[in-house]
């Protein structure tokens, strides 16, 4: 039985990159690739937005 070979686009660049256990950056392409996503989280460059409400706050919250 041969294993099918999976095939995604990095995050990062885009580029198409095999998904396996023998790729280290998976699902990155790249260290670098993988280094500037870390750098995108560590700067909260990564946010859900949210609508804050001044209803939805407390003096505790403050």
């Amino acid at each position: 039985m041969s294993k099918k070979i999976i095939f995604v686009n990095c995050p990062q660049c885009n580029q198409s990159i095999e998904y396996s256990l023998s790729n280290a950056y998976r699902p990155f392409c790249s260290e670098r690739c993988r280094m500037i996503d870390l750098g995108q989280w560590a700067n909260e460059g990564y946010k859900i937005p949210v609508e804050i409400n001044l209803e939805d706050l407390n003096e505790d919250s403050i």
